[in-house]
């Protein structure tokens, strides 16, 4: 009990405090801008805090994990360019839900869900830390491959109703991921001799070649489109989307299910637990006939998802050493720096600073509510300056934030070429979200797909056998096997 007061009084003094909101700001900031999301964020900071009280760095990376993937959803509703990963799905439906003149309330609905995400993941990693560690621990590679399926299985979600285009893009975004070194042969693949695609794409610039730089290129050859949305926005009441969201609670909770549980598997990531939250519930919603025209279960299920993901990640962090995420990777060196290693010993030795760390978390998360609600108004009036004053704008920060991602200037010119390929997908119809959750996925399947086959190889047993005969694996095959029911359902729901 000593050390959760310690941590209280950490996280309510007036330094706790300021780190608290600075953080959970920067965040917001950096999910905003296309390019710069929680990844870079944290990574920028980093060195800032070395000098700082561990229990203040800790709470302001926290803060700026926790604000960044909220973050992404502002520019992915008002811009359709997705600040980050986690974002791309908030862009389906949020996006023309703006384009009704209705950003606000896109906003709000993506404010509130994040909020409740947020609070169900940290409460879960508060609560139950040590138990799902070691649950996390029975997933080995059969098990995280099926993971990978159930991932690419939202494709039939996300296809639209060309399901030949749909295919094509996701099986670009595979292609996209095999393209570096492989990790177990140690070969390189489509390098081409060329140095700088040894290491692989980077998600970063393709994402924001994708959604940002060919957003911006379509407007660029649309001269008459002079805004974004509507000129009229609508002033939504509050309480009104609270009320609304009360009702959409199971898929709020669902969602958030989803994301702490894939939260808690080591190397997935809000991304992946946005596509399948998302996908599921679009096979559940009521409004299923609506997703992709701006129905408000698209903008809550991924956003609760997403940073749900982020209380999840700490898990397997705190508890086992192993980060479930890019960002909790990072601050896995801050708390290294601080001489404290991640795993059973840290809440016997370092449980004050521990217990600092969750509750700024949850902090944050309440701060990341207050701060996105009172900007809604200010995010908004973007949507009023005239497309030729933020086409620019919008492309300076994208080639910005490609760079930082590996500060490349080869990544730029990712950034470009796929802005071109976006274009050119915009102009055919062809749905960029398979291609991205295509890469996203591609390499993590492959990766665990060639260790089950080496594993099985060394037990002389069958590779089929050794992936599908096994308590989680089966749990898994029946939920890929109703997603693709409830996919083919609602096409044929929709082709009536």
């Amino acid at each position: 009990m000593e050390y959760i007061l310690s941590g209280l009084a950490s996280v309510f003094s007036p330094m706790g405090i300021l780190m608290n909101v600075l953080g959970v700001l920067l965040g917001i900031i950096f999910g905003a801008l296309p390019g710069l999301n929680g990844v870079v964020g944290v990574a920028l900071l980093l060195p800032m805090t070395y000098n700082m009280p561990a229990e203040f760095g800790l709470i302001i990376l926290g803060g700026l994990y926790m604000g960044a993937t909220y973050g992404g959803s502002i520019s992915a509703i008002l811009l359709n360019c997705p600040g980050t990963g986690e974002a791309a799905c908030t862009a389906l439906n949020g996006n023309p839900m703006a384009k009704k003149g209705k950003a606000r309330e896109a906003l709000c609905y993506s404010v509130l869900s994040s909020g409740f995400g947020g609070v169900f993941g940290v409460i879960v990693m508060l609560l139950f830390t040590p138990i799902l560690a070691k649950a996390a621990l029975k997933f080995g590679p059969p098990e995280l491959f099926l993971v990978s399926v159930l991932g690419l299985a939202v494709v039939g979600s996300l296809m639209g109703k060309n399901a030949a285009k749909g295919f094509f893009s996701v099986a670009f975004g595979l292609l996209l991921s095999i393209v570096g070194m492989d990790k177990t042969s140690v070969n390189y693949r489509f390098t081409f001799n060329e140095l700088h695609l040894q290491a692989g794409l980077d998600l970063i610039p393709i994402s924001v070649g994708f959604f940002a730089i060919a957003e911006m290129l379509s407007l660029l050859m649309q001269p008459e489109n002079n805004s974004f949305v509507t000129d009229k926005i609508n002033s939504s009441k509050l309480m009104d989307t609270v009320k609304d969201m009360l009702k959409r609670w199971k898929i709020m909770v669902k969602s958030s299910i989803i994301g702490t549980i894939i939260g808690i598997l080591p190397g997935t990531g809000g991304a992946i637990a946005s596509f399948i939250s998302y996908g599921e519930a679009k096979r559940t919603s009521k409004e299923r006939d609506e997703f992709g025209y701006g129905a408000p279960d698209g903008i809550i299920a991924p956003e609760s998802a997403n940073n749900a993901a982020v209380g999840g990640s700490f898990v397997p962090l705190l508890s086992l050493g192993i980060p479930g995420s890019a960002t909790s990777a990072i601050i896995f060196g801050a708390l290294t720096v601080q001489g404290m290693i991640p795993g059973p010993k840290l809440f016997s030795e370092h449980a004050d600073t521990v217990y600092a760390l969750m509750i700024g978390l949850l902090i944050s998360t309440i701060l990341m509510v207050v701060l996105g609600l009172a900007g809604t108004r200010l995010f908004t009036k973007i949507l009023r300056v005239k497309t030729r004053f933020i086409i620019p704008a919008v492309i300076a920060f994208s080639i910005f934030g490609a760079y930082s991602a590996r500060n490349s200037v080869f990544d730029v010119l990712l950034a470009v070429i796929f802005g071109v390929i976006g274009l050119i997908f915009k102009r055919n119809s062809i749905p960029v979200a398979p291609a991205v959750l295509g890469m996203i996925l591609g390499s993590m399947a492959e990766q665990n797909l060639r260790q089950s086959l080496v594993i099985a190889a060394a037990k002389n047993i069958n590779l089929f056998s050794y992936i599908v005969f096994r308590p989680i694996s089966i749990v898994l095959i029946i939920l890929i096997a109703l997603l693709i029911l409830g996919n083919k359902k609602t096409k044929l729901r929709g082709d009536e």
